[in-house]
């Protein structure tokens, strides 16, 4: 079993047990289903910067990144520095997050909030919208093309955006549908977590222009943007190289300032 298909096979044992705890009726009774979610792509596209910053305390790859910031100051931060929006890791056993990060991350900005997940079932996205979340992550290596259809289809009808994100062509080619709003390209191969942006770049002419293009992983330079931005890139992912400083909002600042020159 490599790491993903470990998160994956964890994930669907939490979800079963959230089930039993939580009902979709008690989800479903949320204020927060009747808010009106912000478009991310809609964001993206008026944007100067396309950037995404994410709260992300560890991962399987660099294990502790920022253990010591609250989600708050965190979200705060990302908003005054101009963040189109906030990717949110909820995911708890790899990753340090939960959706008490995504609670808090809602209550402290309006900007787009991203709930990033392995999402393996419907469950997960009425989660996403009863907790405040804007958009919804769907990772086509862990999914069917029938289940990438039900799940988008599902937040969709909720008012999510759908990000799917992909990894290589026969991903990306079982994925192309109208219920999507956001192309992911993630560079970092989640099986063995090595990072190679020319992922991006080879997959950029093959996404319709239907779709807004994200580049997620690795992207740590203004340059590697204006690189990306020349091949249609719209959005640009960018969490480690935030989080990993002691003031991920003002850091965050300094580079979309750089950006937006």
């Amino acid at each position: 079993m490599n790491i993903l298909d470990k998160i994956v096979a964890d994930k669907r044992q939490e979800v079963d047990l959230k089930k039993s705890l939580i009902t979709l009726t008690q989800l479903e009774a949320s204020v927060m289903m009747e808010r009106t979610s912000v478009s991310l792509a809609e964001v993206l596209r008026k944007s100067n910067s396309g950037i995404i910053a994410e709260h992300k305390r560890r991962s399987p790859s660099k294990s502790v990144i920022n253990q010591n910031l609250s989600v708050q100051d965190v979200a705060k931060g990302y908003t005054d520095a101009g963040a189109c929006g906030m990717s949110v890791l909820t995911d708890g056993k790899y990753f340090g997050g939960s959706l008490d990060d995504l609670v808090l991350a809602r209550a402290s900005t309006n900007i787009p909030i991203l709930r990033k997940e392995f999402i393996i079932d419907e469950y997960q996205i009425v989660e996403a919208k009863a907790y405040g979340a804007d958009v919804i992550l769907l990772i086509a290596a862990i999914l069917s093309k029938e289940e990438i259809k039900t799940l988008s289809k599902l937040a969709k009808d909720l008012g999510l955006d759908v990000l799917l994100e992909v990894h290589n062509e026969e991903e990306l080619e079982k994925s192309l549908m109208p219920s999507l709003d956001i192309l992911g390209v993630n560079n970092r191969n989640l099986k063995t977590f090595e990072v190679d942006l020319d992922i991006s770049k080879s997959l950029s002419i093959k996404i319709p222009d239907d779709f807004v293009k994200v580049s997620e992983s690795g992207i740590s330079s203004v340059e590697a943007i204006r690189d990306l931005k020349a091949f249609g890139y719209k959005g640009f992912l960018i969490g480690e190289n935030f989080m990993k400083t002691d003031n991920p909002g003002e850091n965050a600042k300094k580079f979309i300032d750089k950006i937006i020159v």
